[in-house]
């Protein structure tokens, strides 16, 4: 990094606000290799990722603000002060006591809110589900899944009630609320509502494109077919699977 700063006109050019598009990218490509277990992908991509720290820690360093010696540390000395469970006498029986003592450890460095540090840029659907997650931490949380499911159902119902009312604003408000209930329940029954749906996303394209391979080779043009012509190739793609 040193040398690619000196002597490469792309890398000398950059900067931390520069930088921050290109590290998002880096993110998604990274989370891409983990939902589909390319462990050969995820090794590279962590790669990526370490070098655009190592990155961000050199031009940290030419400011004088800081060295990667200095991030390590940081974190490192936060994981101890975190984990007075291992490095203290802080004695706890489960996960859930380990979580409960971080948002308090958190709380006394500062955090005025245990929401807080949840980015306001993060994607809906994921801060929604760390959101809950946090709140669970302090006790706000259903008994069981069926109560959940209860809740689904009556956010569903109102949704279809502002629907049928008509008021856009209203129905927004209430499709969200749904959306955040089966956030909730996919917590209850285990499943990861962001991978759930990126695999579903996956699947979409894959048949859908196989849709459109079986059509060229019946000589047909999808703007061309009706949506009952689409769907019987769909439900034969669906078949053969």
């Amino acid at each position: 990094m040193d040398e690619l700063r000196e002597q490469c006109p792309w890398d000398r050019k950059q900067t931390i606000h520069t930088l921050s598009p290109q590290t998002l990218e880096e993110i998604y490509e990274l989370t891409d290799t983990i939902t589909d277990e390319n462990w050969k992908g995820l090794k590279e991509e962590l790669g990526d990722l370490l070098l655009h720290i190592m990155f961000y820690s050199k031009i940290g360093s030419e400011q004088q603000e800081f060295t990667f010696d200095d991030v390590v540390e940081g974190v490192c000395n936060k994981l101890i002060n975190r984990h007075p469970h291992i490095y203290g006498n802080v004695k706890v029986e489960n996960e859930a006591e380990v979580k409960q003592n971080w948002e308090k450890i958190k709380q006394a460095e500062g955090k005025k809110s245990i929401l807080s540090g949840i980015p306001p840029s993060m994607p809906a659907l994921i801060k929604a589900l760390r959101l809950q997650e946090k709140t669970k931490k302090v006790g706000f949380e259903w008994e069981n899944t069926a109560q959940v499911k209860d809740k689904v159902d009556e956010e569903m119902n109102e949704l279809l009630e502002a629907v049928e009312n008509g008021n856009q604003k209203e129905i927004e408000a209430e499709f969200g609320d749904v959306l955040f209930a089966l956030i909730n329940y996919a917590r209850f029954i285990n499943v990861d509502p962001e991978r759930a749906l990126e695999l579903t996303n996956k699947k979409f394209i894959r048949r859908f494109q196989q849709v459109e391979d079986m059509a060229a080779t019946e000589g047909k043009s999808l703007h061309d077919m009706t949506l009952w012509e689409m769907d019987a190739l769909w439900n034969k793609v669906k078949k053969a699977e």
